[in-house]
């Protein structure tokens, strides 16, 4: 029971794996991911991948016939997932208390922008405020300019993926060490701190306020983009001992290796700017053939900076079925992206994408879970209800 991105973004993992997932949506409307991004013939192209390998069911949730037919299927369920705004659950007689008297075992997994608690919880919240207020966009971009965002709702698949690793837990210790169901509570804002890694603890013993650092990281040096010959830029990550005693034997410099600037770890990042600048001009001399061939050659690691067409084309992505073909009712032949992790026994698959239209499930899910008749349904859905 979620919209947009957070909420539905968890039900599509879990889905891509076999569980048996009910995308609830409003009645005739659907979620407003079916209009949200590019569009080809007026049908979003996000959708077919955010809504895949899901069941689609019509519930207007406004209503008591409509929360009842959520209180039949929370009977049968062993999750629900909501991203509403916190209180909204409660207001409708669906909250924790609620739900838990009708299935002790349920985890009721809950994502918002702040939190269930706190000064904030009842505020609206969106991935790009809690990119910003977690501290995420303050360490991006480069210094004295705006912070700019990542070209995707980060903090929206962050928080998803921490209550999915939440949800995960919950069901093992439920189902694996004899406990109950139980609240899984995660926000954006908390997500996205989370992933800040030493910035605070060097705040608190050192009153260090980490600043954006553009291409690379000062305290992890070398590990930049550099340059080629003929104007394309690679990523070069050597900031480890050995990696870098490599990249410079790659450079043809080994004697930087042992350079006072350069030998240990902390001197790389005190002095990046100079190394930065050393390996710039060393790639610079080459083109991107005969540098990266240099660096595979001793082992350095380095990467191209691809764009999606670049993915697309590229064969370790084929090889490991990122591109996934699917065909869809609207588009015909689409390409959407491959599950991820790969499971050696049970591993995930694709076996359609999201639904073309809201409630096109209703009579299987209605019939076989709720054994609602025909005529049942038919009276709800004359009453927009389902």
């Amino acid at each position: 029971m979620g919209q947009l991105i957070a909420g539905p973004f968890v039900g599509s993992r879990l889905a891509d794996f076999g569980a048996e997932v009910l995308k609830v949506e409003p009645p005739g409307k659907g979620d407003p991911m079916r209009n949200w991004g590019r569009s080809f013939e007026g049908n979003s192209l996000w959708w077919s991948v955010i809504g895949r390998n899901k069941k689609s069911i019509g519930i207007d949730l406004a209503t008591d016939e409509g929360r009842d037919l959520v209180r039949g299927l929370v009977a049968e369920a062993d999750a629900v997932v909501e991203n509403f705004r916190p209180g909204t659950l409660e207001k409708w007689g669906l909250g924790p208390t609620e739900l838990h008297e009708i299935n002790p075992k349920l985890v009721i997994v809950r994502i918002s922008g702040f939190g269930q608690t706190g000064p904030y919880a009842t505020r609206p919240g969106f991935a790009s405020v809690g990119e910003a207020m977690g501290g995420l966009r303050y360490i991006n971009g480069f210094p004295g300019q705006v912070p700019p965002r990542s070209g995707i709702s980060l903090g929206d698949t962050l928080a998803a993926l921490f209550a999915l690793e939440g949800l995960l837990m919950a069901l093992y210790w439920r189902d694996a060490k004899g406990g109950t169901g139980q609240v899984v509570d995660a926000s954006i804002l908390e997500s996205c701190f989370a992933m800040l890694e030493s910035t605070l603890p060097e705040y608190d013993k050192l009153g260090i306020v980490r600043e954006p650092m553009g291409t690379g990281l000062k305290s992890l040096a070398p590990s930049n983009v550099y340059p080629t010959k003929e104007g394309r830029s690679l990523i070069i990550a050597a900031n480890a001992d050995p990696l870098f005693r490599r990249l410079t034997q790659a450079m043809g410099s080994p004697e930087l290796a042992d350079d006072p600037r350069f030998s240990t770890h902390v001197a790389r990042g005190q002095n990046s700017d100079e190394l930065d600048a050393l390996i710039a001009g060393w790639s610079a001399t080459l083109d991107f053939g005969d540098l990266t061939a240099v660096l595979d050659a001793h082992s350095v690691v380095w990467g191209p900076i691809n764009s999606i067409a670049d993915v697309v084309a590229d064969p370790q992505v084929e090889a490991r079925e990122m591109i996934v073909r699917q065909q869809d009712p609207r588009f015909g032949d689409l390409a959407v992206p491959g599950v991820v992790p790969k499971l050696s026994q049970t591993p995930g698959a694709i076996a359609w994408l999201g639904r073309q239209t809201p409630g096109a499930d209703n009579t299987a899910v209605y019939t076989e879970v709720l054994g609602l008749s025909a005529e049942r349904q038919q009276e709800l859905a004359d009453k927009n209800i389902i």
